[in-house]
């Protein structure tokens, strides 16, 4: 194998080509894992949410959604 001679800023610009590639080639994988991340914060921020509420028994609920049939 010949070795290769890379600096810094060599590597980097590989890896910056690499990765546009990548990005380009797979995007629908990348919506899907950018979607993904946008639930996750939206569920993490609902659940600080109810827990800054008061909490109901399940009757309550169910009387709730019987209201709203």
């Amino acid at each position: 194998m010949i070795p290769v001679e890379t600096d810094r800023e060599t590597i980097k610009k590989i890896f910056k080509e690499s990765l546009a590639e990548t990005l380009h080639e797979n995007r629908q994988l990348f919506e899907e894992i950018i979607a993904d991340v946008l639930e996750d914060l939206a569920m993490a921020e609902a659940i600080r949410e109810g827990r800054q509420t008061r909490k109901i028994n399940r009757d309550e609920i169910f009387k709730t959604l019987e209201q709203n049939q």
